[in-house]
């Protein structure tokens, strides 16, 4: 009798679970694996607004709210007027060398995140729920992209591009919905280029090169792996920022080469 009684126990459990995970399927269904990404951890790189490998070159003014760095070279050209740093200033130092090894992490990990989404060459004018990206070749921002957090705050967005990266003159990134540049990183195979009054929103991870032209603006950070930083009267400024009480016109640089 107690046997028969704890088989009926069993099956009515198993009975109990089965049910369990048929509701759980059905108010709770599968999130897409390309959702719901993390984000990309910069490591040290993540105090850093404007990294270099070889060389950051301003032609006037601007300013840059974070840290400058550039590592192995030590070469950075503030231009005339300079360009105003809040922030610290790393020029082939241990500090800047550890940003770019933790950059080089960061890019691999956003280059390799697989089951990305489909995007179109040019994905100016659309606007894309946070996701993983993937471009044909080359990716560009011609008027406007407007990416919508649906409310989520830790929304992320991550941009996958063999190529380059190009936003068109005037052409911007448009947060909405809680949406926060912090939370989107564009990884570029070559260099990325931000055209005259451009306004982009987010983390650039190139391979090589990255150029601001005139006036442009990035809310997030300009980190090169293996190239230049191209500066003209640009406002960087990393993502989230925290400003300091003043701004320091003469930055502080710690060591050149040691």
């Amino acid at each position: 009798m107690k046997t028969i009684y704890s088989l009926f126990l069993v099956g009515q459990r198993a009975k109990w679970m089965l049910m369990g995970l048929v509701l759980a399927v059905l108010f709770f269904p599968h999130q897409d694996a390309r959702a719901g990404q993390a984000p990309v951890n910069l490591g040290s790189a993540d105090s850093f607004a404007v990294l270099a490998f070889n060389t950051i070159t301003n032609t006037s003014g601007g300013r840059i709210n974070g840290d400058v760095g550039v590592s192995p070279g030590t070469a950075f050209d503030a231009g005339l007027p300079p360009v105003i740093v809040n922030g610290e200033i790393h020029l082939g130092v241990p500090v800047a060398a550890q940003a770019q090894a933790d950059l080089t992490i960061a890019y691999n990990d956003a280059a390799g995140r697989p089951g990305a989404i489909a995007a179109t060459a040019d994905i100016g004018g659309k606007t894309l729920p946070p996701g993983l990206y993937q471009a044909p070749v080359s990716l560009a921002i011609t008027g406007n992209l407007t990416l919508d957090a649906q409310g989520d705050r830790n929304a992320v967005w991550i941009f996958q591009m063999a190529s380059t990266l190009t936003a068109a003159n005037n052409g911007q990134v448009i947060l909405i919905n809680g949406a926060q540049a912090c939370n989107i990183f564009w990884q570029v195979g070559s260099s990325a280029t931000l055209r005259t009054n451009s306004v982009v929103k987010g983390n650039i991870l190139a391979a090589a090169s990255i150029t601001l032209q005139t006036g442009a603006r990035l809310d997030g950070r300009a980190l090169a792996r293996d190239g230049a930083v191209t500066l003209d009267n640009n406002i960087v400024t990393r993502q989230p920022w925290h400003k300091f009480p003043w701004p320091m016109f003469v930055p502080v640089i710690t060591g050149m080469g040691k």
